[in-house]
C-alpha cells in the first residue's frame, strides 16, 4: 500500500504543492527563529525556492546563504528538489 501511495504521488500533480507546504512547515527547524519570522512567503516553483522578506539585511544574508538553504531544504526532503533560490 505503501508503494502504490508514493508511487501516486511521484506521478501526481499535487507533488510539487505538498512539497512546497513542507518546507513552509519545517522553515523554522530549518532556518531558525528569526530568519523564519522575517521570512513572508516562500514559493516552490519549478525547482526554484522562491523567498520573500522586505528586511534587506535578511535579504543579503539569505543571498549569500543560497547553497546552504539549497543543501538543507533537499536534505530535509531526503531527495533533491530545490536547484535554485530566488530572494524577492
Amino acid at each position: 500500500m505503501e508503494d502504490a501511495l508514493r508511487d501516486f504521488m511521484s506521478k501526481s500533480r499535487l507533488k510539487p504543492r505538498l512539497t512546497e507546504v513542507r518546507i513552509q512547515e519545517n522553515w523554522e527547524q530549518l532556518m531558525g527563529k528569526t530568519i523564519s519570522r522575517y521570512t513572508e512567503n516562500i514559493q516552490l516553483i519549478d525547482s526554484k525556492l522562491h523567498i520573500t522578506t522586505t528586511v534587506a539585511p535578511l535579504k543579503q544574508e539569505l543571498s549569500y546563504s543560497k547553497d546552504r538553504i539549497i543543501k538543507l531544504v533537499n536534505e530535509m526532503l531526503g531527495e533533491t528538489v530545490v536547484r535554485e533560490v530566488i530572494i524577492r
